[in-house]
């Protein structure tokens, strides 16, 4: 299938980072594909792979509606034009929401997602998601973007879990793309307090001796991280490294866009 676009909003997706991935796939030849922080798919959903994909997440809201809109995405969109963009459906909504893997939960997760402050997921201590509403009043949601990703979907395999769920699925020149949630602020020295309950420095080690595992098995791996010295740090290894700039929007409609640098580190060689 040619490209299209996700049909997931996310705070930190990679569709900014798309234009960049021609450059590095070029002519590479890619066996099967792994995403195992999935988010937005953006990077998924901008492929042009034809065979397996291996897609994963640790949100298990996020992996259900994902795997609903793979395999039933008529019964999604029926669900989901049930609900008004008002901030009463909104809390009603967000007040039901669960973990519980049915079409239902599918249909409001992408709801909320659609309608919610900036595109953010953020759970209380309950494990309750408590996103404010967004007023986007000129929201009315693309039932066709659903249809087109279910069609994207077709032989994936999407499970629930962390990283290395699916490590020993990597075979020779399959490419795995990874973006954890960031544990350190960009272009600073400081630690993000929530997401370091999220993706520890720890578990950035661990994502690092996954690499390793990555390179073993002659597969490709692009990693995105925060242009941080610490991440330079941890996953040095003799690969490339670029340092790519783009565009953030902090804080809401009226906020001002500043330029953040993001480290992205492959072992695609340069000029395949």
């Amino acid at each position: 299938m040619p490209p299209i676009d996700s049909f997931i909003r996310w705070a930190g997706g990679k569709t900014w980072f798309i234009s960049y991935l021609d450059q590095l796939l070029s002519n590479l030849k890619i066996e099967h594909y792994h995403e195992p922080f999935l988010g937005s798919g953006a990077v998924f959903f901008s492929l042009l792979h034809s065979k397996r994909s291996y897609l994963s997440d640790a949100n298990k809201q996020l992996v259900n509606a994902y795997i609903q809109v793979r395999d039933r995405p008529d019964e999604v969109i029926g669900t989901l034009l049930r609900f008004h963009n008002t901030e009463e459906d909104y809390y009603f909504v967000r007040d039901t929401l669960s973990e519980e893997n049915t079409v239902e939960n599918a249909a409001r997760f992408i709801f909320l997602n659609q309608t919610s402050f900036n595109g953010i997921f953020r759970v209380n201590k309950e494990g309750k998601y408590n996103v404010p509403y967004g007023f986007r009043t000129n929201w009315l949601y693309d039932t066709d973007r659903i249809l087109r990703a279910s069609r994207k979907l077709q032989n994936t395999r999407i499970v629930a879990g962390d990283f290395e769920i699916n490590k020993y699925r990597i075979k020779t020149h399959d490419l795995v793309f990874l973006d954890p949630p960031y544990t350190v602020s960009h272009n600073t020295n400081g630690f993000i307090a929530y997401n370091q309950k999220l993706f520890s420095l720890e578990d950035q080690y661990r994502l690092n001796r996954f690499i390793d595992y990555i390179r073993r098995k002659d597969a490709y791996y692009i990693l995105t991280n925060a242009a941080h010295e610490k991440i330079a740090e941890i996953f040095e290894k003799g690969d490339r490294r670029l340092e790519l700039c783009r565009q953030s929007l902090i804080g809401g409609k009226n906020a001002l866009r500043q330029t953040i640098t993001e480290f992205v580190f492959t072992n695609i060689p340069e000029g395949v």
